[in-house]
């Protein structure tokens, strides 16, 4: 009997292994490289930076005060979508840029921490020799970065905007606690992270109606390899829950501050707000009702009237 029990446990041992070898190579091997022929389809241009190819757009009139727009965690720069035009109606030229990872930017084999955002940026603007002090915007994660790029470049940023932006403690779910373990973490993001993935940027959302078109530019990305592994690389090194006093320093520059969030924000809890407020006492807040963690892409209509006044009254 005890043999018979052995023998079970080894058989189901055995059985479990091989399915989750078998889901981790099925899931890479679905993944395409990409390259420049799967980027002839993409919209805006490309530069080569010192880690790799960089998606960009910029446009706008050269004269024109810029507007640099940073995207967060998981969404390339396609979440600025509903923003862009409005800008440059009101006459500032505008930079959007895919990070290392997303979007159609290179996937480079690189520790994602603080470090690599910052150099990202800071290259882009002086390659495409972008005139300064600028205007940071940045979502979630982007905001975040903008913050630790005012922080170490103060004299290249005239003001910073935030909309739901990281930096401070949240309760993160268990799986992304795991994912975050050695070993164990790697197998989740490469055979489960496209499902976890796609769940999360669900949650980004309290209505339903941009969410179909929003999937659909967000999968584009998902196709090819390096996306998971930039994801889990990040949640590893970044620490962006840990900024608070890169927020305090920036309040001390007494630069001009926006900030915006929903109030039904489900990724990054509203109020987180209180925080930030408290770190830069001189900041613009604007509460959005009935609002989620997306809130320029879903609430536009709300939100580009504020960005804009707020950026033309500097």
């Amino acid at each position: 009997m005890i043999s018979f029990i052995k023998i079970f446990v080894l058989i189901l041992f055995f059985l479990i292994i091989s399915f989750l070898i078998v889901t981790y190579t099925v899931s890479i091997s679905k993944k395409q490289v990409l390259n420049s022929e799967a980027r002839k389809t993409a919209p805006g241009q490309f530069i080569q930076l010192s880690k790799g190819m960089v998606h960009y757009e910029l446009s706008g009139p050269e004269n024109g005060q810029t507007v640099i727009m940073v995207h967060g965690f998981t969404t390339p720069y396609f979440v600025w979508d509903y923003n862009v035009r409005e800008l440059l109606n009101a006459g500032f030229r505008v930079l959007r840029y895919d990070h290392y990872g997303r979007g159609f930017s290179d996937r480079p084999d690189v520790r994602y921490d603080r470090a690599l955002y910052d150099e990202l940026l800071t290259e882009l603007v002086q390659k495409l020799s972008i005139k300064t002090p600028v205007h940071l915007v940045g979502l979630s994660m982007g905001g975040a970065i903008c913050v630790i790029f005012a922080d170490r470049h103060p004299e290249m940023v005239a003001t910073v905007s935030l909309i739901s932006p990281a930096g401070f403690p949240i309760n993160e779910p268990f799986v992304i606690k795991l994912a975050q373990a050695p070993v164990i973490g790697d197998y989740i993001m490469a055979a489960l992270g496209d499902r976890f993935v796609l769940l999360g940027i669900k949650k980004a959302f309290v209505y339903p109606d941009k969410l179909p078109e929003y999937e659909d530019k967000f999968k584009i990305q998902m196709k090819y390899k390096g996306f998971n592994q930039s994801l889990l690389s990040t949640m590893r090194y970044m620490n962006m829950d840990q900024l608070g006093d890169a927020y305090e320093r920036l309040g001390k520059q007494n630069k001009p501050v926006l900030l915006i969030w929903g109030d039904k924000d489900q990724i990054l809890p509203f109020s987180n707000s209180e925080n930030i407020k408290a770190a830069i006492s001189h900041v613009e807040f604007h509460a959005i009702e009935n609002a989620g963690h997306n809130v320029n892409y879903e609430n536009p209509e709300i939100v580009n009237p504020i960005l804009v006044t707020f950026l033309k009254n500097r």
